[in-house]
């Protein structure tokens, strides 16, 4: 995954997989999507990001998976 933010248009790219694009659909005036040839996501485009996606505060956590503790008797 990589994202790109760019300030002087405040657009914000989010790519999830570098497979081709064969088709882009608009998920209202602000928001493209960027599909593959299978139909999986390959991206999204987002337009005005600052107010669209709240780009002055970006954070990204990874979170691992916890296991559960189970007692055995």
């Amino acid at each position: 995954m990589e994202i790109k933010y760019f300030q002087d248009t405040d657009t914000l790219l989010v790519n999830f997989t570098n497979e081709e694009i064969v088709e882009t659909r608009d998920l209202n005036e602000n928001v493209l999507f960027e599909l593959g040839k299978d139909g999986n996501l390959v991206s999204m485009t987002i337009e005005h990001a600052k107010k669209q996606a709240n780009m002055v505060d970006f954070s990204y956590q990874q979170v691992m998976q916890q296991k559960e503790n189970v007692i055995h008797r």
